[in-house]
């Protein structure tokens, strides 16, 4: 194979091919508990949503007021090519026969009926969350349409339609020391895990694309949207029911953005 590398990239140091080269084993900080057990409920609802390219691998875990969970993203080095059965890296000239690793299948959060998987105090759960029957002798009303149905929008890999729902802002736990680490996360293919900063000594925040798993068939609706927990709050996460104001987005396309970026 032919080893090419842009001078701008910048390979981490591998001595061989391993499970890095197809993805990555890390930590993510999930929410904080400054308010309660429960204060974090709806932040780890909606990214242990996105199921698309991650595996969750443990329980959630407590550590001064902040919740944890070791997670797999399956997202590619960039320096890895595959050609006729082999694979190969740009960087070193590695080589060795494709992996016969399974897919990532992503997990389930819609379990049918009204059986979702979400986060209640902490831990991953199953629970049923009904939607709210209609109110007695109402007359018909026309629903409220979704404003993203049918939105042009798309995230960074040409992806059409409910874009924010598609990527997700994660923080990768990896201290100034863990210099490897860091070089294997700047190293995913772009643009489905990218604009990689330090958030501080002991975390990067990224941009990942990865679609959550509460989004209908149809792409685009979401399956939480007017259900309940058991508690009577939500079990829509909080954040996904916030539209952007004064023409913020992060996406090409929005039907909230300016009529001008359309």
């Amino acid at each position: 194979m032919t080893v090419s590398v842009r001078p701008t990239d910048t390979p981490p140091p591998c001595r061989s091919m391993g499970s890095q080269c197809q993805s990555l084993r890390v930590i993510l900080r999930v929410a904080t508990l400054d308010a309660g057990p429960k204060s974090g409920d709806h932040e780890a609802t909606w990214l242990m949503g996105h199921t698309g390219r991650v595996t969750f691998l443990s329980d959630l875990w407590e550590d001064d007021e902040d919740l944890y969970v070791s997670a797999e993203l399956h997202i590619p080095c960039r320096f890895l090519s595959q050609e006729n059965g082999s694979q190969g890296c740009r960087a070193f000239g590695y080589t060795r026969k494709a992996s016969d690793s399974a897919p990532h299948v992503p997990a389930p959060r819609r379990l049918g009926g009204d059986r979702f998987r979400i986060v209640e105090r902490g831990r991953l759960a199953s629970r049923v969350l009904r939607a709210p029957p209609p109110p007695p002798r109402s007359l018909p009303v026309r629903m409220e349409p979704n404003p993203c149905a049918g939105a042009p929008c798309r995230t960074a890999d040409n992806q059409r339609g409910a874009a924010c729902c598609r990527d997700l802002q994660v923080e990768i736990m990896c201290t100034t020391r863990e210099r490897r680490l860091e070089a294997l996360i700047r190293a995913r293919k772009r643009p489905y895990l990218c604009k990689v900063e330090r958030e501080g000594k002991y975390s990067l925040n990224a941009e990942m694309i990865s679609a959550c798993g509460f989004l209908e068939g149809d792409g685009v609706s979401c399956a939480l949207h007017g259900r309940s927990r058991a508690d009577g709050r939500p079990a829509k996460p909080e954040l996904c029911s916030d539209w952007p104001e004064g023409g913020e987005t992060l996406h090409p396309g929005c039907v909230f953005g300016p009529a001008s970026g359309q």
